[in-house]
């Protein structure tokens, strides 16, 4: 499949789980996800099954160490790219602490030319924001599928 295509499916995916409550490790359309879980299903939709099993976590779970399980998860099934390069479609990683690791997740897209975020946040549904500097000086990686 092209590129542009795989790009249009997965927005088009992300898109179909905004109103899902946010839920702690899970990953249910319409029922309940995190931002992982917004991935994983998304993921599912369109490639199948999950290609690893995801381990339990905590909500801080990364809050300490150097180590970046996310960002090293994500890269041994998609493609990294620089940070700043991504476009709809590109799974991106935020560092939410100074200093911490990559442990928020969510996919590009674009509404009338301009960049957006979806995403599950803790305590709000997965919505589709605008892809604000708030969000740019946090973004650490970007994947491409």
């Amino acid at each position: 499949m092209a590129a542009a295509a795989m790009a249009t499916e997965i927005v088009a995916a992300a898109r179909g789980w905004i109103g899902t409550p946010y839920l702690h490790q899970a990953s249910l359309k319409g029922v309940g996800c995190d931002c992982l879980g917004l991935l994983r299903g998304v993921w599912r939709e369109l490639r199948g099954d999950e290609p690893e099993a995801v381990p339990p976590y905590a909500p801080d779970w990364a809050e300490g160490g150097d180590a970046e399980p996310l960002r090293d998860a994500l890269a041994r099934h998609l493609s990294p790219v620089a940070a700043a390069d991504g476009t709809p479609g590109d799974v991106v990683l935020f560092r939410m602490g100074r200093g911490g690791p990559a442990k928020h997740c969510g996919i590009l897209a674009a509404r009338d030319g301009l960049p957006t975020l979806i995403h599950a946040r803790q305590n709000r549904r997965v919505c589709e924001e605008p892809f604000s500097a708030f969000w740019r000086a946090r973004l650490a990686f970007t994947f491409r599928v």
